[in-house]
């Protein structure tokens, strides 16, 4: 039975020492040893083959991540043990060393930064407006006597010099009765060119239309009453005419406004006024149709804050050849703040922001990653402008660098970093 046993166990050493022995496809042998005595040794070398290698304890650190350190084991407040940092860990330039396990587990990924052309929107509320340029009223310079007023309402679309009514005055009657006797004694030895001028001129200081003035001089005929025409296309505003009415010099009888070309009035946040450019483009949304978007550029940044709301006015102007944008509509503007030339980005969720600095992991290979201060810009599109710390050739951490500030002590390494002594 013992000689079983001892067969047994001769087998299984020879089977493990010649699986261990047999390295890079060649066994080891030690001369000069008895069959077993070989066995023997070539199952010692099994076990140093097998056994781990002994990894130097550096310190222990606090698990919150604080910036303490033990060089004994300990617990903190909360009974928490503090974790171990061995020697492969942490390496003297600073950088830290996360094995592949941990980083297949936290998922970490690392991205090249980029040199991009940086979209960077300024989103803010706006209301349309007129365009103060394009609006009219009609009056008239001297007192008189509505006769009639044409089929016209308000809201309705009147062309340039379409009649709106028809005025008697007895100032525009007799300076027209003048003009015609004037005319009429063109052949006459006391009349001059000049004087005619003159009379024509009164016609027209008055406000008589060019095409009313034709008329007489064709007719040599005086008028009682004139018709009133539109001085611009438009919408119908306000009508205040009605007939028989009696009007006075500058009273409104009615306000026509373009809406050919509106203004978008946007609310840009203080904050947000550096970034805001005269020609920069717009992308304008009227929330009565999210579907639809209207481009303009900026057209003028007002050059007052409204101090309540802390914000600056900034004004677009907007083609409305459909009139689909109708004054006093609410709006959602996206201003396009972005730089022209390509600029260095990495992905806005590489940034880590200590409250004092911000921060990246710079992925420096086999699984060693450092901290690196940077100095942020411009952002947009998910990417953050890097302006110091960083060239385009490097690779930053983007996903689970938070995980890694937590696993690898980070917190040690940023005290190096920012010339505080290194854990003993």
């Amino acid at each position: 039975m013992k000689t079983i046993c001892s067969r047994a166990v001769r087998a299984a050493l020879a089977a493990a020492a010649f699986s261990a022995a047999t390295i890079g496809g060649s066994i080891v042998l030690r001369p000069g040893l008895s069959p077993f005595g070989q066995l023997e040794a070539m199952s010692a070398l099994a076990q140093d083959v097998d056994a781990p290698k002994a990894r130097k304890l550096k310190y222990y650190r606090n698990p919150m991540g604080l910036p303490d350190t033990s060089p004994v084991p300990k617990k903190d407040s909360m009974g928490m043990d503090y974790i171990a940092v061995y020697d492969d860990e942490e390496a003297e330039d600073g950088s830290v060393k996360i094995s592949p396990g941990k980083l297949q587990k936290t998922g970490v990924r690392s991205e090249p930064v980029e040199r991009r052309v940086l979209n960077v929107p300024v989103r803010a509320p706006g209301t349309i407006e007129l365009d103060e340029r394009r609006v009219s009223i009609v009056s008239f310079r001297f007192e008189g006597f509505i006769e009639s007023v044409e089929d016209v309402t308000t809201g309705q679309h009147v062309r340039k010099g379409q009649p709106l009514l028809r005025v008697y005055s007895p100032a525009l009657s007799s300076a027209a009765a003048e003009y015609v006797s004037v005319l009429g004694s063109k052949a006459g030895s006391g009349i001059t060119s000049q004087a005619i001028r003159g009379a024509k001129q009164r016609l027209e200081n008055l406000g008589m239309s060019e095409q009313a003035i034709a008329d007489i001089e064709r007719t040599r005929e005086p008028v009682l009453s004139v018709p009133w025409l539109s001085p611009q296309d438009g919408e119908i505003l306000e009508r205040a005419a009605v007939n028989g009415m009696r009007a006075a010099p500058g009273a409104l009888l009615f306000r026509i406004a373009d809406h050919q070309i509106v203004w978008a009035v946007a609310d840009v946040a203080e904050r947000d006024l550096g970034l805001i450019a005269l020609g920069q483009k717009v992308s304008v949304r009227p929330r009565a149709y999210p579907d639809r978007s209207f481009s303009g550029e900026v057209a003028l940044i007002y050059p007052h804050i409204n101090a309540p709301t802390r914000t600056a006015r900034i004004r677009i102007e907007l083609p409305n050849p459909d009139g689909l944008l109708r004054p006093d509509m609410y709006a959602d503007i996206e201003i396009a703040t972005g730089l022209e030339r390509p600029v260095l980005t990495v992905s806005a969720s590489a940034i880590i922001d200590s409250g004092q600095r911000q921060l990246v992991l710079l992925d420096k290979g086999d699984g060693r990653f450092e901290p690196r201060a940077v100095k942020p810009g411009r952002r947009g599109d998910g990417r953050v402008e890097i302006m110091e710390g960083l060239a385009e050739d490097d690779k930053v951490v983007v996903s689970a660098n938070f995980l890694i500030d937590a696993e690898s002590n980070l917190k040690a390494a940023l005290q190096g970093l920012a010339g505080g002594d290194k854990p003993q």
